[in-house]
């Protein structure tokens, strides 16, 4: 049995260091350097290029270093007695639960445009918004989207959540389901999609959806950058419906240097840093799944392939 590390836009090397040193007795391979491709069992993944992972006619486990499957369900031909796993940290909600709350409150008393303003030597005083007044609205209620709720709640703003099936997260109001979107997305003043990216969900922020956000309202987006028509998104900035967005997640990354996103006015942008995973956590994490797929024990965090999280 070995393991395989197989990253794109990421750097392998530490991550091979930090799991070596907790799996000091186990082979361990950085693709494409593998010398037996038919002792991997492991595979330890982060936007491996398609079906990469035929190489390895004995793998039984998919690894991902992140909290999203996505990039292994949608890029992989996998096979049915495969397992697959994730990163469940809670360093990783609170780290997102920051950022979002700082995106927030920064668009909230306008340092974006004073920032602007600046620029242009122009002194010009504009009103801001309060917390109380404020309505937050989050797609996505799992581990990260429950807690950024709660903890939006607990600061005073009005919070709203949407998930596909129901929750019940307190001081917070929950809806469920496609018939409960409009009056989830009514009266928002921030909206914050935390989903996971599936066959459902990919293109589910379009026109129609934004649209029913009120107008002078903003997106923030820090799940996935498969999420988001972005010509929808586009459109609305041009007509005014909405008044911003700030984007962490895009359909390709890096971002291309062409894209309209660098140059847009009311667009802020973020490299993928919303919630960067810890590699000393992480590696303990997995391994401990390495020693307990050894062991033949159930292995953390697997994912349901149905449901795609």
């Amino acid at each position: 049995m070995s393991i395989i590390i197989i990253f794109n836009n990421k750097d392998p090397k530490p991550w091979a260091q930090w799991l070596q040193e907790k799996l000091p007795n186990t082979p361990i391979s950085i693709y494409p350097e593998v010398k037996s491709p038919e002792t991997v069992t492991f595979a330890v993944c982060w936007k491996a290029d398609k079906n990469v992972l035929q190489n390895f006619p004995n793998l039984a486990v998919i690894q991902s270093v992140g909290a999203s499957i996505d990039h292994i369900t949608r890029n992989q031909t996998l096979h049915e007695n495969q397992i697959i796993t994730r990163i469940v940290d809670e360093n990783l909600s609170n780290d997102m639960w920051e950022f979002v709350l700082a995106a927030v409150m920064s668009n909230l008393k306008n340092l974006p445009l004073y920032d602007e303003q600046k620029k242009q030597k122009n002194w010009q005083q504009t009103g801001y918004g309060l917390i109380k007044k404020t309505t937050i609205s989050i797609l996505g209620l799992g581990q990260i989207g429950a807690l950024v709720a709660e903890k939006f709640a607990a600061l005073g703003f009005v919070v709203k959540g949407w998930s596909t099936s129901p929750k019940n997260i307190p001081i917070v109001t929950c809806y469920a389901g496609e018939n409960e979107l409009t009056p989830f997305l009514n009266d928002t003043d921030f909206l914050i999609n935390i989903l996971p990216l599936t066959a459902a969900t990919e293109s589910f922020m379009n026109k129609n959806i934004l649209k029913q956000i009120k107008k002078g309202g903003f997106l923030i987006n820090v799940g996935r950058g498969e999420h988001l028509v972005e010509q929808d998104l586009v459109e609305l900035l041009e007509e005014e419906h909405l008044s911003g967005a700030l984007l962490d997640v895009f359909r390709i990354e890096p971002l291309p240097q062409d894209h309209v996103f660098w140059t847009h006015p009311k667009i802020q942008i973020t490299p993928h840093v919303a919630s960067l995973t810890n590699v000393d956590a992480a590696t303990t994490l997995i391994a401990e799944n390495y020693k307990n797929h050894v062991s033949g024990k159930a292995l953390q965090y697997v994912v349901s392939l149905e449901k795609g999280y």
